[in-house]
């Protein structure tokens, strides 16, 4: 047998208030933790234009050595 409770003038299973209590936690954080990726970086703070050209093209290369080694493992 199955405990019943009354909700709103109906009969409702304590099975079906737990899959519905298990379902709003798992819809609510798969909403909380998903969506857009913000891919923004910290600010490059050189000391010369030099120095700042170099770390742009530092980081331009490492991005696609690890794009390029991404490509290889799929």
């Amino acid at each position: 047998m199955v405990a019943m409770y009354t909700i709103a003038g109906r009969q409702v299973g304590s099975h079906h208030l737990a899959m519905a209590t298990l379902g709003s936690v798992i819809g609510i954080v798969a909403l909380a933790t998903g969506g857009k990726k913000d891919k923004t970086t910290p600010p490059i703070q050189a000391s010369s234009s030099d120095e700042e050209k170099f770390i742009k093209e530092f980081i331009a290369k490492a991005e696609a050595e690890g794009a390029a080694a991404s490509k290889a493992k799929h």
